[in-house]
């Protein structure tokens, strides 16, 4: 059954998340009309290959034409039309971007199917989709629109302000051009009185509008600390958790548009500070509540934007390598990788030239790492308006690389107490500009990276990466691993779960998970808040055996990514199977009966059990020794299955694999996935490898 098939059977709660997907950048129409097309190309290899993304742009637009021109509906056949040509306006200088949002869109599907397929969401994804969420959205539009309104109707006070002092001031000075023999008139004295009333009403306007300001100063204030504030740290820690395979991150756009709205109004409001300093170079006396309150709500106004446009500095996508782009925060030395930062307020004017500067390990305190690095590439770029950001501007480093230095002050790099995985590093980026009279220093970082010497280290290094951004929201806790808090088994096995949703499409039912647990922590797995630690977890070996419960575990993702995909996103792999759950499910089963399961004493194993009927007519199990990625590189599994043959004392060999546990045909779970191409090697027959055990 296609993805798109899928998605379609889901309850209406997950449906919603899907329709969250889709938007103007990859309209639903695309995804209905091509489901079948957009599911046959590889979006993510597009996604790194600027060639590729090219060309699959230009195919998609076909296909697109191609259905527009069979299309009978008119409306139907208009909105085609319409969706092709801003396809065409947005993606065709940007084939990358298009690719990209295709990739992410497809993988979310699957990390829903996967959800939807798990009868209970886990502790972390739950706090992901939060309803109170959607109520604390309506609460800040609501109080922005209050704020804005305010401040629209201060500059409605600011401009009646002036005009009173306009009128005020012409008085004055025809008073004053009187000749001084009429000022001891009655005339002249009611002038004087009617001046006089002018000036206490223009005093009395002008404390009524300062106190005003001063509200609606302290509103937005309020807002930024109460509301603003924290709706930038959740976003940041939806990141952390997308970093690790979690749910998609969405909200960005959001927070832009609170970021800017914010920004405006404070805008908004140094000018009419600035008008106000205006107005007193023309009118001023004694106690003029604008000269001794204006330098005080002057300098509130400046803090705050000063503020908000320095929390606004953000990293849009954290660093990751485009040969491992499921995986980021790891960088290796020598290998591009890519980064992406952007500024959430939109600035009132666009020659801004904001020359953005990449430091790596900035400030880092001496002895905590054993090696250092600099960037060999160009650290500075220029920040530029981006369309797909509606208009704020972003900059992107494409081809940043690292060197480590070998030396430093002629002395050769000492090694630190922590081991390659546990050494965390950090990327930050610095910016100044000048806006509204206000020097601002921008500078944000990127989540703690680690730095991989070789690919032999690149599955500790990810443990490091999940281990961290599960545990910790702070962004430069560079002394993480100098002691490691625990987590508990209902955090840690959600993320396993999305690791296998990630990578392979399928995540993990409750009865996988809980043989994981029970293999990582014996019985007491069974309790979610069991806690376990970073060293049990990635650096001691399972009893008995020369390797970690990660390492064991990331070698299976790597199998079934490279040789069992098809199988595994089918449902015919049981996997993480004990062999006491195993026995109870094959000890009653018919002969031939089989299931799938994960070698527990080799890395990256997978064998098949079958039932055989011993003489006495008892059921007997049998294993065949584990297939690796060695052996699954000359021959598919799939085909393994089909043509596996047992030689028992002699006899003619059989195939003893008959039904798929429960009691599935087994043709019927695998010929979809048999590879039955021939060989032509004319003028030879062709040969088929055939798999062979022998019994006694």
């Amino acid at each position: 059954m296609s993805q798109w098939k899928q998605i379609q059977q889901l309850e209406i709660k997950y449906l919603e998340q899907v329709d969250y997907l889709y938007d103007d950048n990859f309209p639903m129409e695309i995804r209905q009309v091509l489901s079948d097309w957009i599911e046959s190309q590889d979006w993510d290899m597009a996604a790194n290959h600027e060639s590729m993304a090219t060309v699959l742009l230009r195919n998609l637009l076909s296909e697109l034409d191609r259905e527009c021109s069979q299309e009978n509906n008119f409306l139907r056949r208009h909105n085609l039309k319409n969706i092709i040509k801003q396809l065409q306006i947005k993606y065709k200088a940007y084939p990358l971007l298009m690719a990209g949002v295709i990739s992410t869109s497809l993988k979310e599907e699957r990390r829903i199917i996967a959800t939807a397929s798990i009868q209970e969401q886990g502790p972390l994804e739950k706090s992901m989709q939060n309803s109170v969420a959607f109520e604390r959205q309506k609460n800040m539009d609501n109080r922005l629109a209050v704020i804005r309104s305010n401040v629209q109707m201060l500059d409605q006070a600011v401009k009646c302000l002036e005009d009173m002092q306009d009128d005020f001031d012409f008085r004055f000075r025809t008073i004053q051009s009187r000749d001084p023999v009429d000022r001891n008139t009655e005339l002249m004295k009611h002038e004087v009185s009617r001046l006089q009333e002018m000036l206490n009403n223009l005093d009395l306007k002008r404390k009524e509008n300062l106190s005003k300001m001063s509200d609606v100063i302290k509103e937005i204030d309020a807002l930024i600390a109460s509301q603003l504030n924290p709706e930038l740290m959740e976003w940041k820690r939806r990141q952390q958790i997308n970093c690790i395979g979690g749910p998609l991150l969405t909200g960005l756009d959001q927070l832009q548009n609170w970021f800017t709205l914010t920004a405006q109004s404070l805008f908004q409001m140094k000018h009419q500070l600035d008008k106000l300093g205006q107005l007193i170079l023309k009118v001023s006396y004694a106690s003029d509540p604008i000269s001794l309150q204006r330098p005080q709500l002057e300098e509130q106004v400046k803090y705050l934007i000063d503020h908000l446009i320095k929390s606004s500095f953000v990293v849009e996508k954290q660093p990751w390598m485009p040969t491992h782009p499921q995986k980021p925060l790891i960088i290796k030395p020598g290998v591009q990788f890519t980064t992406k930062v952007r500024l959430l307020v939109k600035l009132p004017e666009v020659d801004y030239q904001l020359k953005v500067k990449t430091i790596f390990d900035k400030d880092l305190p001496p002895g905590r790492v054993r090696r250092q690095f600099f960037i060999l590439t160009s650290t500075h770029k220029v920040m530029d308006v981006e369309e797909s950001s509606n208009g704020c501007l972003s900059v992107e480093f494409r081809h940043l690389q690292l060197k480590e230095k070998k030396y430093v002050n002629g002395t050769k790099v000492n090694e630190g107490p922590l081991s390659v995985m546990e050494e965390l590093h950090s990327l930050s980026f610095e910016a100044q500009f000048n806006i509204l009279g206000i020097n601002i220093d921008l500078e944000t970082c990127s989540f703690p990276l680690v730095v991989s010497s070789s690919l032999s280290q690149l599955s500790g290094c990810w443990a490091s990466i999940m281990w961290y951004n599960l545990l910790t929201d702070k962004p430069r806790n560079l002394g993480f691993f100098a002691s490691p808090p625990q987590a508990s088994w209902g955090q840690l096995s959600e993320v396993l779960s999305w690791q296998f949703s990630t990578f392979t499409g399928r995540g993990l039912n409750r009865e996988q998970l809980c043989m994981l647990g029970e293999k990582l922590m014996g019985q007491q797995a069974s309790h979610n808040e069991c806690q376990v630690s970073w060293s049990k977890f990635c650096k001691e070996n399972i009893p008995g055996k020369p390797f970690s419960f990660w390492m064991w575990l990331d070698s299976i993702l790597e199998l079934i990514k490279k040789h069992l995909l098809p199988i595994w996103n089918d449902n015919c792999i049981m996997g993480f199977v004990s062999k006491e759950t195993e026995r109870a499910c094959l000890k009653d089963k018919e002969p031939g009966t089989f299931l799938l399961r994960f070698s527990e004493s080799h890395l990256g194993g997978i064998t098949f059990t079958w039932v055989k009927q011993s003489d006495s007519g008892e059921a007997k199990l049998i294993s065949v020794e584990p297939y690796t990625k060695s052996r699954l590189s000359a021959l598919p599994f799939a085909n393994i299955i089909r043509d596996y043959k047992v030689i028992v004392d002699g006899e003619v060999p059989e195939n003893p694999l008959k039904f798929l546990y429960p009691d599935i045909p087994k043709d019927e779970s695998f010929r979809r996935h048999y590879n039955s191409q021939q060989s032509k090697v004319f003028p030879y027959i062709s040969s088929t490898w055939i798999p062979i055990s022998t019994l006694q």
